[in-house]
């Protein structure tokens, strides 16, 4: 499958609110090369209802490893009874038929779905496509483009990463608050292409969803607010400390992935020593690092095999610190959430004692019970405005205004292409045409000769008849659809 990737900006002149998108996740045994063994497609309006959603495990085959079972969680027992990705492919297009296509970092999708199709022989035209990712980039600002940090950036619900399910609802999400918020809009045309119908031959078998509960540690809260770059192994990265310590055992796993993606040591040992130094950075972001901070630290360094990125870590006292919870949607209430991740500032998904600060948009009731606790803990409360200044935000920083979304644009009846006329009709149609051409002249010449005018009449009824009826025959018939002008 070839993606036509399509870019968004808010000053795109082809808006998006009339669009349906289909988001879509895998799991594989592999960053590259790799097969799919979970798939999910979520099927949204831009206004954010959800129009349809599939997922299933997928059997890449006997004798097929599963990968790296610490980081999916899917064993090769589990897929024994999973359908192959030739017998379930029919659901995906199904979902994907009439839509866009979104995934968060959707080049990287890109490369596994279209090896899956090749394998069951079956070529499909391009698809436009929407990167999430680079979508984000566009409204935000950001200290990295994850999805767990973009969903969080836009005040979305937390979700269980390395699930195809959760990680498809969260970029089908995301892409629904970027148009419908922050008026994201395509900044081209593009046509929606004929998809066949496949025959689904295998039963979808889903792996049961956990319900998501926030890790709650230190580093689970600082990898939002690192400077990292967007690759996939360090997303990999990010993701084992948000879910929970990292281990020695999953470390060498993660380490090994990257080689077996064609990284070589150097390559792995760079980019654990540039992830190392990212997490500093915000550790000491606010001069002070705890002696719990430092411990999580060195493990993660030497767990990485890279100690040395922390040989002149001190740790300090302890002060005062500023802990963030913004409530309210809209596109104020996001750039606030994207800048005090941006500052390094630890931003709170739930209101405890441990919050300094609530930001409330115009959006939130008075009544909101979580301001009067808020107060009673002794947290500063403030409006979304206020609160950049309340936090020391940079005024460069401020948040856009919203942008207006433009009513989607009206259907136009556009002629396509019609099939050739055959040539029987054509030739029929030309001998009819000459005679019709005959007679009215034939006519002209009565007339203008003495005849009377109810003698050429009829003549010239027939010609014109016969003129009409050749026409008719010669050209292909009208036929209209309508079709978007947005997306044509």
């Amino acid at each position: 499958m070839r993606i036509d990737f399509v870019p968004m900006a808010a000053s795109g002149p082809f808006p998006a609110t009339g669009t349906e998108f289909t988001a879509i996740d895998f799991e594989t045994t592999g960053l590259r090369p790799g097969r799919i063994i979970e798939i999910a497609a979520v099927r949204v309006r831009a206004d954010g209802t959800v129009l349809g959603e599939f997922s299933t495990l997928v059997d890449p085959g006997a004798g097929v490893d599963p990968g790296p079972v610490r980081v999916h969680g899917i064993t090769r027992a589990q897929l024994a009874s999973a359908p192959s990705f030739g017998q379930v492919a029919g659901h995906l297009l199904d979902l994907c038929r009439g839509s866009v296509l979104v995934g968060h970092n959707l080049a990287f999708e890109q490369g596994f779905l279209a090896a899956e199709f090749e394998r069951i022989g079956l070529w499909l035209p391009a698809v436009p496509g929407v990167c999430t990712l680079a979508a984000s980039r566009a409204a935000l600002r950001l200290p990295n483009y994850r999805l767990a940090t973009a969903s969080e950036a836009l005040g979305l619900a937390g979700f269980a990463a390395h699930r195809a399910a959760p990680d498809a609802r969260a970029c089908a999400r995301i892409i629904a608050a970027l148009v419908s918020t922050h008026g994201l809009a395509f900044e081209r045309r593009f046509t929606l292409p004929h998809l066949p119908r496949l025959a689904v031959t295998g039963r979808p078998v889903s792996r049961p969803e956990p319900a998501y509960a926030p890790a709650g540690t230190w580093v689970s809260g600082l990898v939002d607010r690192i400077a990292a770059a967007d690759t996939p192994y360090q997303d990999l990265l990010a993701d084992a400390l948000a879910d929970h310590y990292l281990s020695d055992a999953e470390a060498a796993e993660l380490a090994a992935l990257a080689a077996d993606a064609g990284m070589s040591p150097s390559d792995v040992r760079r980019a654990h020593l540039e992830f190392v130094a990212a997490m500093r950075a915000v550790a000491e972001a606010d001069g002070v690092v705890t002696a719990e901070e430092e411990r999580d630290l060195r493990h993660v360094a030497i767990a990485l095999g890279v100690p040395e990125a922390l040989r002149d870590l001190r740790r300090s006292a302890p002060s005062a610190r500023r802990r963030v919870l913004v409530l309210g949607r809209g596109a104020s209430a996001d750039a606030l959430r994207a800048a005090v991740l941006a500052a390094r500032i630890p931003l709170a998904k739930n209101l405890t004692a441990s919050v300094t600060h609530l930001a409330v948009a115009a959006d939130v009731p008075a009544t909101e019970p979580r301001i009067a606790r808020a107060r009673e803990f002794g947290a500063t409360v403030v409006g979304v405005p206020a609160a950049w200044a309340a936090l020391g935000l940079p005024a460069v920083a401020a948040a856009p205004q919203p942008v207006p979304v433009p009513p989607p644009a009206p259907l136009t009846p556009v002629a396509p292409a019609s099939p050739p006329v055959p040539r029987e009709r054509r030739w029929v149609g030309g001998v009819m045409m000459g005679t019709g051409l005959i007679l009215m002249l034939l006519t002209v010449i009565a007339l203008f000769s003495g005849a009377g005018l109810a003698a050429g009449t009829p003549i010239g009824a027939i010609g014109v008849g016969l003129l009409l009826g050749g026409w008719a025959l010669s050209e292909p018939k009208s036929r209209y659809r309508a079709t978007s002008s947005r997306n044509a």
